[in-house]
């Protein structure tokens, strides 16, 4: 008797809804900071409820398999999850992101093969496309990964006659999809047109550049969500649906939002070419004349500051110096110092890192100053300390029309009154061109590890506090 109230197709539906109302208000729940987390829970509990929902649906039977599956992922994905550094995040997003993707294809084939290849049209199309569109979400996200690992070069690898091997790539797996719709049931068919979507994702995501990642990052994600939306309707399942409905239409807006925040169309993206992580010096940079500073001139600047921001940038997140850049915060609020937090929307390797950072050391969120409400506070700031934020913070995005960034919305570092960049070097971001700010009259430059040369800032004040 219980057992048919669960598989009763009104239980089922009533439960879905249930999950869907918590996957949308979770999903507007992470569009702010504050209440991110509780957004991600709400979400997570959702897609808890849904599974077990499935669970009874007729025809869901085979339990020592998802019993095994389970416990697999679990295996994997907790720890991985749990301790995994902040800094890597990112290419975690893109692995786990391509996970999904994957699972998307393998499900259509099982279909697929479960059927002898006979499968009504209308489901058909959907199978095919969420085939095709997982592949290339699952291999170009691997290639992300590795980007963003380093185990592949961050700048674009690019081969001869690009765009007409993408685009036979794409073609060939479209015609193979074609010949399948076609009436064909052969699993041989189905194979090479998962492996030349795959080929496809992978010549995608290659000439792509460091700078452009979180954008394609976003984009994969919203490949994953499109495919999984592909895959409920084949299955018939309103969750799979849904869920994959509101992850495409959200990364989709995520990635035009990030390449609006580049300056960048997402054919110029797709195209490759902006970007690697071993960007070339411009010519003569080095010669250009800077003013340096130590770690007590710049705690003495801090000190006598009456409004600070920082300006964190990927450079933070390499060092791992978040805790010791919160640590100085404090310091400085406790001499009545106010300091805030200037986020670039691209600052980092994904949409977000810098928030991830700091809120991971407790930074009050309400210091977080999106770059609309950032910017004009610039010309009220006494001191502006950036650290390890390049491309972002620089001026020949606005005056130099032959800028590759020209256009580029940036922060508005220049116009504080003072501005003190820790790096370790003069070397350019991933755009590959010198930063104007390096050698502005108002800018000073600390030369080190950002984590190291935020303790010594750190270590100079609590001496200055100690003296006074």
């Amino acid at each position: 008797m219980l057992a048919s109230v669960f598989r009763n197709p009104s239980w089922v539906a009533s439960w879905y809804i249930v999950a869907f109302i918590l996957f949308i208000v979770g999903l507007s729940g992470v569009t702010k900071v504050a209440t991110a987390r509780r957004g991600n829970l709400l979400a997570a509990v959702g897609v808890v409820i849904a599974f077990l929902v499935t669970l009874g649906i007729p025809g869901v039977n085979n339990y020592g398999w998802i019993v095994l599956g389970l416990a697999a992922g679990t295996a994997v994905g907790v720890p991985a999850a749990r301790w995994v550094r902040m800094t890597q995040m990112p290419q975690m997003v893109a692995l786990f992101n391509g996970v999904g993707g994957g699972a998307v294809a393998l499900i259509s084939w099982v279909e697929f093969r479960k059927a002898g290849g006979a499968l009504p049209i209308q489901v058909e199309v959907f199978s095919v496309f969420a085939a095709i569109i997982g592949s290339i979400s699952f291999w170009g996200s691997n290639i992300a990964f590795a980007k963003l690992q380093e185990l592949l070069p961050g700048r674009p690898i690019k081969l001869p006659h690009q765009a007409l091997a993408n685009i036979g790539a794409l073609g060939a797996a479209v015609g193979l999809a074609a010949v399948l719709l076609a009436g064909s049931t052969s699993q041989v068919v189905f194979v090479f047109m998962l492996v030349a979507a795959a080929v496809a994702g992978n010549l995608a995501v290659l000439p792509i550049g460091g700078a452009d990642m979180p954008v394609v990052i976003a984009g994969l994600n919203a490949f994953t969500g499109l495919s999984a939306a592909g895959t409920g309707i084949a299955l018939g399942n309103t969750a799979l649906i849904v869920a994959g409905t509101l992850v495409g239409a959200s990364g989709s807006i995520l990635t035009n939002l990030m390449a609006k925040a580049m300056n960048r169309s997402i054919p110029a993206i797709a195209a490759g070419g902006f970007g690697g992580g071993v960007a070339i010096q411009a010519a003569g940079g080095e010669q250009r004349p800077v003013h340096r500073t130590d770690a007590q001139d710049a705690a003495l600047q801090l000190s006598q500051a009456r409004k600070v921001k920082v300006v964190p940038g990927y450079g933070l997140a390499v060092a791992q110096a978040q805790r010791a850049v919160a640590d100085l915060a404090a310091t400085l609020e406790a001499q009545g110092v106010e300091v805030t937090y200037a986020i670039h929307p691209v600052a980092g390797r994904m949409p977000g890192h810098m928030n991830v950072l700091l809120a991971e050391v407790d930074v009050d969120y309400e210091k977080l100053q999106e770059m609309e409400v950032a910017n004009p506070d610039f010309e009220d700031t006494d001191v502006a300390l950036v650290i390890g934020a390049n491309d972002v913070t620089n001026p020949a995005a606005r005056n130099q029309e032959d800028s590759p960034i020209y256009g580029m919305p940036i922060l508005d570092v220049d116009h504080a009154r003072r501005v003190i960049v820790i790096k370790r070097s003069l070397s350019p971001g991933f755009a590959g061109i010198d930063n104007d700010l390096f050698y502005n009259e108002a800018t000073q430059m600390l030369f080190g590890d950002a984590k190291q040369s935020v303790m010594e800032i750190q270590q100079e004040l609590q001496a200055e506090l100690q003296e006074a």
